[in-house]
């Protein structure tokens, strides 16, 4: 029997995540004082609602904690493995770290799906960490309604050099290093079965080599392009920074195929809740349509930087403060 997937999960992959406004309010109630005393300076926690957590530990290193797990993106279970990998270990690089162990995470309809499909998603993962130089070892399981799977990882980064959403100055380059509309050809295949060679290839590269490049740049400011979409974490880091965004759309690159989904009318809800929190925060000089490809919930998406290294595409600048946190023009 061939199972797919996709059909097992209401959603699938980051387009599952809660969303952002809903998010923050959750979360808003953690952010304070921490313990009286800590093992190690918090460098970066919940204020800003950064990629990980990074803690200075002794030896001069900063430890970095993170984890991300989602429902099905793709039907084949080796792929979805290799996704939900590559899409975790970015939270550190996104920090400008490097992963060194993980521990897999895995929600499993025992009941509904063999365990075989489980044991390739895990195997996707693990292939995915060994080419990052991380160790896998262990994890935790549940008996679950709906298939899950991603990791928890610990790397580790100079603390003096983390890429951090809340450092980004006026003056600044915006440059993405993938490109968006894998929400939108996530949910074509979903609902169709087509298979999109690039938007896997896309979402299985590590971030790794970005990320070394933008510190040996002496970048400073970063975020992933997740979930929330490139809107949604623009708006973050220009908030965190006291900026105001200018996007260039035309210059924004997109994976093969993503505009003709949307007009398919293959958009993710994520997606479409992405534009309605940062409509109100945003200048959106473009159509609809636009508007939504560059709010599209992305899985195991890119690095957005404030500043410029080889290979990837300018797509705006960081400004003063104005009224809007992002402005979008063409």
């Amino acid at each position: 029997m061939a199972y797919r997937l996709t059909q097992y999960a209401h959603g699938g992959g980051c387009a599952c995540k809660i969303p952002p406004g809903e998010l923050e309010d959750v979360v808003r109630g953690l952010a304070g004082p921490g313990p009286e005393k800590p093992h190690g300076e918090l460098l970066v926690g919940l204020d800003d609602g950064d990629d990980a957590a990074a803690v200075r530990i002794e030896g001069g290193q900063a430890l970095i904690a993170t984890t991300d797990f989602f429902t099905p993106v793709v039907d084949d279970p080796y792929d979805w493995g290799r996704i939900a990998a590559a899409n975790a270990l970015s939270d550190v690089y996104a920090m400008g770290g490097r992963p060194v162990v993980a521990v897999n995470l895995l929600c499993w309809p025992r009941e509904t799906l063999p365990f075989e499909l489980a044991a390739e998603a895990l195997r996707g993962g693990k292939e995915v960490c060994a080419s990052a130089g991380c160790h896998l070892a262990g994890g935790h399981s549940v008996d679950d309604p709906e298939p899950k799977y991603g990791l928890a990882v610990t790397g580790v980064a100079d603390p003096d050099r983390l890429l951090r959403n809340d450092s980004g100055r006026a003056g600044l380059p915006l440059s993405l290093t993938k490109p968006l509309g894998l929400g939108v050809l996530n949910a074509r295949h979903k609902a169709t079965a087509e298979r999109f060679e690039q938007a896997i290839e896309v979402m299985t590269t590590l971030n790794d080599t970005a990320a070394s490049a933008a510190v040996a740049a002496g970048i400073t400011c970063a975020t992933d392009v997740t979930g929330f979409g490139l809107l949604g974490h623009l708006h973050k880091l220009a908030r965190a920074s006291g900026v105001t965004a200018v996007v260039d759309a035309e210059a924004v690159p997109f994976v093969d195929g993503a505009r003709e989904a949307l007009r398919a009318g293959f958009v993710p809800g994520g997606s479409r809740r992405n534009l309605d929190w940062v409509r109100p925060h945003a200048d959106l000089g473009v159509a609809e349509e636009t508007a939504l490809l560059l709010a599209d919930a992305q899985t195991s998406g890119g690095l957005l930087l404030a500043g410029e290294i080889p290979g990837a595409p300018v797509i705006g600048e960081l400004v003063p403060r104005r009224g809007h946190t992002t402005l979008v023009v063409r």
